[in-house]
């Protein structure tokens, strides 16, 4: 599994998290992450919503419910023995 940083935008602690999936929904990137590669890990999902020609890609965690569904339901559907609840 590919383990990747993320900075905050404000500054702060750089966090790690891996990438168990990731997708593209009509022309936005998502990552299924989590923290540890154990089988019980808490997964998150990112949104890329960095702009064409940004040099790095900017994430951040999907909060809206339907949209959280939404995804879900792609990476659940990728990931055939993954069990995603939200």
């Amino acid at each position: 599994m590919e383990k990747i940083e993320f900075r905050p935008a404000e500054g702060g602690e750089t966090a790690w998290f891996y990438v168990v999936e990731e997708t593209r929904i009509n022309g936005v990137s998502y990552l299924l992450v989590t923290e540890t590669e154990e089988e019980e890990a808490e997964a998150y999902i990112l949104k890329d919503t960095s702009k064409d020609g940004d040099e790095e890609a900017v994430y951040e965690f999907v909060d809206n419910d339907e949209e959280l569904e939404a995804v879900s339901k792609i990476f659940t559907e990728l990931l055939e023995d993954v069990d995603i609840e939200l």
